[in-house]
């Protein structure tokens, strides 16, 4: 009698710790299926048809942002000084983050400050919002 109510407890547990891995499989899928989204958007975004950018600058930021993926990160940097004020969102948030992400190995400190300022001045319905989730974790 013993074992049989033995044997029905463990198979309840067995089938309980199944059900629960089970759950917690289909939530770790979700969220992964869930940034896979993200970065398709992302990734599907064009940069260049955003927003905010006066044609007057485009040349000279092409020039700073070529600069930034051959090591000059000054440059970007610099760039953001004289024109960024003058850049409306989303494009110039579009830029802070290219910018941010190029600093955040030389200094993370200041990526976190530059990411709390993105994120606290562009709106829920702003279309650089699903990069700004993507990289929301590292920044924070």
């Amino acid at each position: 009698m013993i074992k049989v109510g033995t044997s029905i407890v463990i198979i309840a547990l067995v089938l309980w710790g199944g059900y629960a891995l089970w759950e917690k499989w289909q939530s770790y899928d979700t969220k992964q299926v869930e940034q896979q989204k993200q970065e398709e958007k992302v990734t599907s975004l064009n940069p260049d048809t955003l927003p905010g950018m006066p044609p007057a600058f485009i040349e000279s930021y092409k020039k700073a942002e070529e600069a930034s993926k051959k090591g000059d990160i000054a440059a970007l940097r610099n760039w953001l000084k004289i024109y960024g004020q003058r850049v409306d969102a989303p494009r110039r948030a579009w830029i802070e983050l290219d910018y941010m992400v190029l600093i955040s190995k030389s200094d993370p400190q200041e990526a976190k400050k530059i990411f709390a300022d993105i994120k606290g001045r562009i709106p829920e319905d702003s279309p650089i919002m699903p990069r700004v989730k993507l990289l929301e974790k590292t920044y924070q």
